[in-house]
Formats: C-alpha cells, structure tokens, sequence
C-alpha cells in the first residue's frame, strides 16, 4: 500500500528561500533516490504563479487556496490544502502545516536551529515573535512528531518540555554525484567576467549580518598580503536582510547548482565562518568536493572534522591564520579523496533514510 508523503514546498515561493529551501530540495532528491515504490511524494504548493524551482522537484503537486502570506498565517490553525489521503504530513519549517490528511497520518516539522534566540541580530523582532508562538503550537501538539537537524536541539527541547519519543535526530548532506557539475571553463569564464582570473577564495550562502563577512573581507585582505596565492574573494548566494559591507570581495549573486558545485570544486580555500549556525550545509559541500576548508569553530556539521581549519569568528586574526593554515592542505588526489570521505554519511539519501525511519 503506498503512503502518500506530504511536504510543503510553500518556502520556494519566497523572495529569499534560504537553507530551509536547500533542505527541501536535498530532501525531496534523496527520497526520490531510494526508489521506494510504496513512497508518494507530493509538494503542497500555495496559490499562485508555480516558480521553476518548484516545478523542477521530483513530486507531484497539490495546491492550497491562498497565497503565500496567508496559508502561513492559516497553518497554524487548519491544514488548509493538505490532501485528505496523506499518510505523512511533514512542514520543513515552523510555518506549517501540522495537521491534515488521514485519521491515521503521521504529522511532523523540522527544526533547523533556535537561532533566533542564539542570534537574535540575525532576525527581526516579528521574527522572534512568530518562531516563539510557532515553538510554542508545536511543544502543545502531542501528535507532531519534530525532526531536529542541529546536535544538542533534541537535549533543549526536551529541556523546555517536549517529550523525548517525540524528538527524531536526522542528518542533513549534500549532493555527492560529482557529474552534476559545471566544467572547469564553464566556471573559468563566469569569473572572468567578474575580472576574477586564477586562483579565488570562495564562500556560498546569503549575504547577511549572521554570515559574519565583514570580518571574512578583512581576514581575508590581512592573509593575502603574505599569500597572494589566495587569490581574490568571491561570494555566491543572494542578498538577504540588513545591508552588508562587502568591500572588494567580488560577488556573483545567485547561481545556478551545477555551478556552485563547479566554484566550491575549483576554490583555492572555501571560507565560511558565521556568528552563529544551525548546522552548515556549505562546508560540507565544500569538503564533498574535495576542496581546503576554513571555518567558524561553531558551525556544528564540522566542529569535530579534522580535515578543517577551525576559527574563531569574532577574532579577523583567527580567520586570516586559518586561510593561511588551510593553503598548508595538500592538493592532491589524496587529500581530495580523505575530505570527501570525511563527509560520506552527510548526503541527501542518508537524511531521507533518516526521515523515513523517524515517521514510521
């Protein structure tokens, strides 16, 4: 009998999609890899023009009657749109929806972090307040099971009284097919229309206060004053909230997967040491392929990897002594192979594996 999995696809709809957008891509990949045939994925989308991104993903869809803006504010009370045959229901965020489908369905919701209490400079004030009350919702539904995805979320939860059977631990990944990547011309020729030729040092992410880039602008600027091996920084992803100061770090803007994949392969050093973090998907794409990593001792997904140089993110000379150790690493295949292997169990099937086994 198949079981009809319910994931809300509402957060590619935003302007600014995120790593929740990430997740949510990766996770829909990695079920489709199983090739599980009493599996049914279907994206509940909201009303609306359809973006690419979401027709591109692997399911089949089912609408809700409103907006964006609105079936968030809904989900809180009625699953609005959730198809009445579904036997998991799952929101990738604390936006919804919790509840719909079968009498017998499994309802549960990932959580990323608690930044906005770790961070509270990395969100607005109406932020906080509507993860608190979302928190909240959750810690009073008995049946929605949360999947966490940060090491030590489980412990605070169960601490602020959840019930630890209700609490699944799920690994995160990235995509490991090395085909999927742009050519090293391919991503030669996009930096040289940047005025980017030779070596570069890279960071991916959204360009906001929390990704702590100032301080990498002026790290980076001290360190290749005696390495100019480092080459010059470039940063890909989209313009989040608050207005960072860049300096002459060269930024790309968005760009497509297979690109990304191309620059973090291709990078001299890939840098990435924000405040505070969730979990770090970048790093380990970085080290998936193979490339020299610095990064902030804090980001979870790496703090206990050895094939990365860890920094402290408030100190510049921290950041710039780790992109000069990091030019120490080997290049070879050797060494590409030993960082790729470090992060083996982090890929999109493992972490589907992990949510099925967390709604049975």
């Amino acid at each position: 009998m198949k079981r009809e999995v319910v994931l809300s696809v509402a957060q590619l709809y935003r302007g600014q999609p995120g790593g929740i957008a990430t997740y949510l891509r990766g996770l829909v990949g990695g079920l489709a890899l199983l090739n599980d045939a009493e599996l049914d994925l279907v994206g509940l989308a909201p009303r609306g023009p359809i973006p690419d991104e979401v027709s591109q993903l692997a399911v089949r869809l089912a609408f809700a009657p409103l907006p964006n803006v609105l079936l968030t504010r809904t989900w809180s009370k009625w699953p609005l749109g959730v198809p009445r045959n579904a036997s998991v229901v799952h929101a990738p965020s604390l936006a919804g929806p919790f509840s719909g489908g079968r009498t017998t369905a499994v309802h549960s919701v990932a959580l990323h972090d608690m930044l906005w209490r770790d961070e509270p400079s990395s969100s607005t004030s109406t932020g906080i307040r509507f993860h608190e009350r979302r928190l909240e919702l959750v810690r009073q539904r008995e049946d929605v099971r949360v999947l966490t995805t940060s090491p030590g979320l489980k412990e605070r939860l169960v601490a602020e009284g959840f019930t630890p059977d209700r609490v699944h631990q799920v690994r995160l990944g990235a995509n490991d097919d090395r085909g999927e990547r742009a050519s090293v011309e391919h991503v030669r020729a996009l930096l040289a229309k940047h005025n980017v030729v030779g070596p570069f040092t890279f960071y991916a992410g959204t360009i906001e206060p929390r990704k702590n880039l100032p301080r990498l602008v002026a790290a980076h600027r001290l360190a290749r004053q005696s390495h100019p091996e480092l080459g010059q920084l470039v940063l890909a992803g989209p313009s989040g909230w608050g207005n960072e100061d860049t300096g002459d770090a060269v930024r790309l803007g968005l760009v497509e997967r297979e690109v990304l994949r191309g620059l973090l392969r291709d990078a001299t050093v890939v840098a990435y040491v924000p405040l505070a973090e969730g979990w770090g998907l970048p790093p380990i794409e970085a080290l998936h392929a193979g490339s020299r990593v610095v990064a902030s001792a804090t980001t979870p997904s790496v703090q206990a990897n050895k094939e990365v140089e860890l920094v402290n993110p408030l100190s510049v000379e921290s950041i710039a002594n780790g992109l000069e150790l990091a030019l120490d690493r080997k290049v070879d295949d050797a060494a590409r192979s030993r960082r790729s292997d470090s992060v083996a169990e982090f890929t999109w099937r493992h972490s589907a594996l992990d949510h099925v086994a967390a709604w049975q």
